[in-house]
């Protein structure tokens, strides 16, 4: 399932892969593992708060949910480049 498939679907901080596949399709192969693990919190936060049907408040975000949204990313990332 493709990003483009669920994006009418609200998207909170718990749904770690839709946010990664949304993050995928935004910025494609270019933003490759290493710059993944190397963004900011506070710049995937903004981002993640920018995701068409994003229901999510910042305030609900948490350390635990950016770690699993990167790694969800690099594996996204993985799946299209191997």
């Amino acid at each position: 399932m493709s990003f483009k498939e669920i994006e009418n679907l609200p998207i909170h901080w718990a749904d770690h892969e839709d946010i990664a596949m949304a993050l995928y399709e935004r910025f494609g192969p270019e933003f490759n593992e290493g710059k993944i693990y190397r963004l900011r919190f506070t710049e995937l936060i903004e981002w993640v708060l920018e995701i068409p049907y994003f229901h999510g408040k910042r305030e609900d975000c948490n350390e635990a949910h950016l770690e699993q949204i990167q790694a969800k990313w690099v594996y996204e990332w993985r799946d299209h480049n191997s």
